[in-house]
């Protein structure tokens, strides 16, 4: 019997092996080291809703340009197309893999598409009830918030309040407290406002700006200068805010780096777009492009 799932926004692979696949394609394609590519990526990625970001840049590196893409699943049963007999098809990492097979629409036949192709349109505004909801799933992480006073140049900001203590010997594994964080959140900032502060500082988090944490999943990084933190951070509520709907201002912090910089090597573009895949599974805002099991 064949199954339908969900691909659900998760580490595909272990982290080295996801690091080493792209690592090599960056290399090989020659993408990406000028600032404007950066920036076109990050939009591709944003374009893409249908797919976890690392799965978006995938498809990107491997036919920059593409336009809207699904699982033969997909196709089929969403809009009653077929992959044409010589189509090539495009590779991303799955839960269930390794590997599943997409296609471009422009490898497909059948009924023309709708005007809206793209099923996975951004969700539009973020109420005072989702903000309260993507709270209390933080909350289960270990992320806590606190509302705060302050005028509008005030915005937010993320620490760890407490950090599991040191084993008394290397072998010891009885410890198992888990570290927690507190999110700093302008109340007086509208519910979008407020997202896009959330995002920024769960960029951080989740970068690794503040540690690694093994329950989070977050690894450990070299220390970086405050100007690539706050770059990597940027580009990560880019991102997190631009597929769900929400206008930051991270795109004016973005152009204006496109302005003023030629290169970005020292943006580590795998650890922005696997963090942001973790924020979107964190709170529920994953893709859903379907698949079907694999036959055993």
């Amino acid at each position: 019997m064949q199954w339908q799932t969900m691909m659900f926004q998760q580490d595909l692979f272990e982290p080295e092996a996801a690091r080493s696949l792209l690592d090599q394609l960056l290399v090989d394609s020659r993408l990406y080291h000028g600032s404007s590519d950066y920036k076109k990526l990050l939009d591709f990625i944003v374009k893409l809703r249908n797919f976890a970001p690392f799965n978006a840049m995938l498809l990107q590196i491997q036919k920059p340009g593409l336009s809207y893409a699904a699982s033969a699943y997909d196709w089929r049963e969403r809009f009653n197309r077929r992959p044409r007999r010589d189509a090539r098809p495009l590779l991303i990492l799955w839960p269930f893999g390794p590997v599943a097979l997409v296609y471009d629409v422009l490898d497909t036949e059948g009924d023309p598409l709708p005007a809206d192709v793209n099923f996975f349109q951004a969700s539009g505004d973020i109420t005072e009830e989702r903000m309260m909801r993507f709270l209390t799933l933080m909350e289960r992480k270990g992320i806590k918030h606190h509302y705060f006073d302050a005028g509008d140049c005030s915005a937010g900001s993320i620490e760890q309040i407490r950090k599991p203590p040191a084993p008394t010997d290397k072998n010891d594994k009885t410890t198992k407290v888990p570290s927690e964080y507190l999110m700093r959140i302008n109340r007086n900032h509208t519910p979008n406002v407020q997202f896009s502060t959330l995002a920024h500082e769960l960029g951080h988090l989740f970068l690794g700006h503040l540690g690694a944490d093994q329950r989070l999943n977050i690894p450990q990084r070299p220390r970086l200068t405050h100007a690539q933190a706050e770059l990597e951070a940027e580009s990560f509520a880019y991102l997190a805010c631009s597929r769900n709907g929400i206008t930051c201002r991270s795109q004016s912090y973005l152009a204006d780096y496109v302005d003023k910089h030629t290169c970005v090597d020292d943006v580590d573009i795998y650890q922005i777009v696997r963090a942001v895949g973790q924020m979107e599974t964190l709170l529920g805002l994953t893709a859903h492009t379907r698949y079907e099991m694999p036959k055993a």
